[in-house]
């Protein structure tokens, strides 16, 4: 006799996905929480003192330094990327594959190993120029990947069509291929941008003001300070405009071909007597972006001897850093997972609003992020305030979409047909879904719990506002140390984060060079 037909089943065939939307609902919502503090938070302290710590005169002489600080490096970092990807994927420059590595590896270096290695050398580094200077250094490579990477799939037949118009070498750069890398640099160029929101240990190194510099220095007075949250809530609006005029800025325009047509390599021009100056350029930029960071280390390991290696203190920080690595890479991962399905098995309007949600937090700085979990956790859950539970939340919140990115790609390459076949032969949805697709997604997921990992195992702000006591990672313990002036005992923890960083460094040139085809 057969069953009759419930409330729940009708539910379940208007929605076939029920159970993980509503996961995906439950993450997505959980990523609100720093945006819904800020608002919380305005209606709580009233207009007035809303108007009274936003309206004045720091506020204002934070936002000129961001400006600035945005004007100047943004086209400064574009500038050096291009060049360098053009000269590594479009001429004969020699030993181009050791060129392309270099142009990569100053992301092994985090932002604040890089500031600290310049003020070993040079200590009366500071303000404006400095800043503009050190940051270009650590954080071109985000424009140079996908830059060289779209470079790499320009179809050389519109270059060839535009040579016969006769187009010079220059205009033909300018009219023809600068517009079709505009995807790339404008994605490249938010990547910076928000970065210089968020970084904090770089600009404190060389005495230059930030809205996170501020909010940290707030905090640190005083918990749960008006001041601090207002300075937050100003901060979120600087990441929203920025995301605005990055989507304004990249357009609509296509730049593909209707048909695939038969791919070849583009040819690569000739540079002449110009090789000079180009080798020039980039072993020059490689001992400022690499020599630099590396011979400071190593003076600073060699002055301090084997003593400061102590098991005790390295050590300890090396593992409890591995130790959050890995809780939140994975929790990071399974929290992604829900959504990362959706959007390759069912999108649609609501998929694509959650996935939103999912991704916008990655815009946000981790003292935003840190000082919304204070703030709640103080006012309504004070048991987990600086607990191990909420440093986690805050990985989680702050490296969802580079979880989401990894699953992704993999989850889209496993056949939809092989789980409709599992269910076919007697599965569950959950149980094909478990035993087939994320199976053959298991190395994109690996991937993402490594990418996730290696943030965490660099990030400072969020960790040293949320992180319990008597927990200290590589980061908190170079940082508590160079803030001391102590940098012979701080080299070591810097030495670590970089190896540590390695492999990451790493995956993403092989993913850039996997999304170009080779």
């Amino acid at each position: 006799m057969a069953r009759p037909v419930t409330g729940i089943d009708r539910l379940r065939a208007r929605l076939p996905h029920a159970s993980v939307i509503l996961f995906a609902s439950v993450v997505a919502l959980f990523s609100l929480v720093p945006l819904g503090f800020i608002g919380w938070i305005s209606f709580d302290v009233g207009w007035q003192t809303v108007k009274e710590l936003v309206f004045r005169a720091r506020v204002g002489e934070l936002l000129v330094n961001t400006v600035l600080l945005e004007a100047f490096t943004i086209p400064l970092s574009i500038a050096l990327a291009v060049t360098l990807a053009w000269l590594v994927e479009r001429t004969d420059i020699p030993f181009a594959r050791l060129w392309s590595w270099l142009a990569v590896a100053p992301l092994a270096v985090p932002a604040f190993v890089h500031s600290y290695a310049w003020i070993s050398l040079v200590p009366g580094m500071h303000g404006l120029q400095s800043g503009v200077f050190v940051s270009v250094l650590a954080y071109f490579p985000f424009l140079y990947l996908p830059v060289a990477a779209a470079l790499r799939r320009l179809d050389p037949a519109i270059e060839d069509a535009a040579s016969s118009l006769g187009l010079g070498p220059w205009r033909l750069f300018f009219r023809t291929i600068l517009p079709q890398l505009r995807f790339a640099i404008c994605g490249g160029s938010l990547l910076i941008g928000l970065h210089l929101l968020s970084e904090y240990g770089l600009f404190v190194m060389i005495r230059f003001d930030t809205f996170a510099t501020a909010i940290v220095d707030q905090f640190q007075s005083a918990y749960n300070s008006p001041a601090a949250n207002m300075l937050g809530g100003v901060l979120v609006a600087c990441c929203l405009l920025l995301l605005g005029l990055e989507i304004l800025l990249r357009g609509n325009e296509r730049y593909a071909r209707v048909g695939s047509g038969s791919a070849r390599p583009a040819d690569r021009r000739r540079l002449g007597w110009f090789v000079v100056p180009a080798i020039v350029l980039q072993v020059g930029l490689a001992a400022l972006t690499l020599g630099v960071p590396l011979v400071t280390l190593v003076r600073w390991l060699y002055l301090g001897g084997l003593e400061v290696w102590r098991v005790d203190t390295v050590g300890n920080a090396f593992v409890q850093t591995i130790i959050l690595a890995i809780a939140g890479g994975i929790l990071a991962t399974i929290a992604a997972t829900p959504m990362a399905w959706l959007s390759v098995r069912a999108p649609g309007r609501l998929q694509r609003l959650l996935e939103a949600c999912h991704y916008y937090v990655g815009s946000l700085p981790g003292v935003v992020v840190a000082l919304a979990l204070v703030t709640i956790t103080v006012r309504l859950v004070l048991p987990l305030y600086q607990t191990f539970a909420t440093l986690v939340a805050a990985y989680i919140l702050l490296f969802l979409p580079r979880a989401m990115v990894g699953l992704r790609a993999s989850i889209a390459q496993a056949p939809v047909e092989l789980e409709r076949a599992a269910m076919g032969l007697g599965r569950t949805p959950a149980q094909a879904v478990r035993q087939i697709t994320m199976r053959l997604a298991a190395p994109g997921a690996a991937a993402s719990v490594a990418l996730v990992g290696l943030g965490i195992t660099n990030e400072l702000t969020a960790t040293l506002m949320l992180a319990p006591n008597g927990v200290e990672t590589l980061a908190t313990k170079f940082w508590s140390l160079t803030s001391e002036i102590d940098y012979v005992a701080a080299a070591p923890y810097a030495f670590m984060m970089v190896v540590l960083s390695l492999p990451l460094t790493l995956l993403l040139y092989a993913q850039s060079k996997r999304t170009a085809g080779q």
